[in-house]
């Protein structure tokens, strides 16, 4: 049943949440708050629900009601009592507030790693490794010569950057318009152990990535968002370690890939829980050109990448294991074991 998925998703909030107030206090700093634009947490929480509500309803109540004032209460009425039962509710409620918790502890747990592991970093290792896997090459020049730095860098820049949108719009998907409620918490959870392992990826291998070591063998690309945000992450980071700034968190960490990690796990869930063959093709594209473009720009190793793949693929049997999904011996489909909402499951 679903309710493994809850029990799991609360439990891991629980501990991140746990570990960043306990980081926080040994190393005598306060928590930062990294998406403060909404206001305090305790405003924002409750933002982000009703904003989850207002997207499903909002959208819909015009369009069927065709602009008609009169006939928006019956529609709005009628969505709330089909779709948003008590728990379709309980789902968005925990799955916006269990991630949001696991996320903010894991920009302030990543910020502190600097704190923690010293000048511990394991960047020239995962260097040869990578110019070993090219028989002696580097792979950011391969990819520059292969692709060019023109109209392609900017592409890839483009396409690396939508994962920050991707990230809550995908939960949020999942959350309100998942067709069995399974899928939801199959997610959301998948999310909260991903970005989980990330975290713990970046104590067991502290790097600051190819892009931060080396940035001389990135000189001959053209300025790109991507490239204005690794120099805004350069400085915030030199702020926060050698500026004492509080309130401010410093977000260079190489290893694992989290934008691997996570694009392929939104690639596998269309892949699993949506009948659209050509959103199946649109995910997987992206997630290919984004493992492309964080080695193009220097963000991640390969060896980064590849610890990326495996966090997504344990994120998402474990999520669909808690969440009561079945998978066949070959683990290429699966099937949801509990019902809602009237949705037929095969029997086991």
């Amino acid at each position: 049943m679903y309710r493994r998925a809850y029990a799991l998703l609360i439990g891991i909030a629980a501990v991140m949440g746990a570990l960043a107030i306990l980081a926080a206090a040994l190393l005598d700093k306060s928590l930062a708050d990294p998406d403060g634009f909404l206001g305090p947490s305790w405003a924002r929480l409750p933002l982000l629900v009703g904003g989850a509500f207002l997207a499903d309803l909002l959208p819909r109540t015009l369009w069927k009601s065709r602009m008609h004032p009169r006939e928006m209460p019956g529609v709005f009425l009628a969505r709330v009592r089909t779709h948003w039962t008590r728990e379709r509710v309980t789902l968005v409620v925990t799955g916006v507030v269990c991630f949001y918790i696991t996320y903010v502890s894991y920009r302030n747990l990543k910020s502190f790693l600097p704190f923690v592991m010293g000048e511990t970093k394991y960047d020239r290792e995962l260097h040869l490794v990578d110019r070993a896997l090219l028989f002696g090459h580097d792979p950011a020049i391969t990819l520059h010569d292969m692709l060019g730095t023109g109209f392609s860098a900017h592409l890839l820049s483009y396409i690396y950057l939508w994962f920050l949108p991707l990230v809550p719009l995908a939960l949020t998907a999942w959350l309100v318009w998942s067709r069995n409620i399974t899928y939801g918490y199959w997610f959301a959870t998948s999310q909260c152990i991903a970005w989980s392992l990330g975290t713990l990826s970046y104590y067991a291998l502290p790097t600051l990535g190819p892009g931060f070591q080396y940035p001389w063998l990135y000189e001959g690309l053209p300025d790109t968002p991507a490239s204005s945000l690794m120099g805004s992450l350069f400085y915030s980071r030199d702020n926060v370690l050698h500026s004492g700034i509080e309130g401010a968190v410093q977000s260079v960490a190489g290893f694992a890939s989290l934008h691997c990690a996570i694009t392929l796990l939104v690639a596998l869930m269309v892949q699993f829980t949506l009948r659209s063959k050509v959103l199946k093709w649109v995910f997987w594209v992206n997630f290919v050109v984004t493992l492309f473009a964080t080695i193009y720009f220097g963000w991640h190793y390969i060896s980064d990448d590849v610890a990326g793949i495996m966090i997504a693929l344990i994120s998402f049997y474990v999520g669909g294991v808690a969440s009561g999904q079945k998978f066949d011996k070959h683990g290429l489909s699966s099937h949801p074991t509990a019902t809602t909402s009237a949705v037929p499951v095969e029997q086991d």
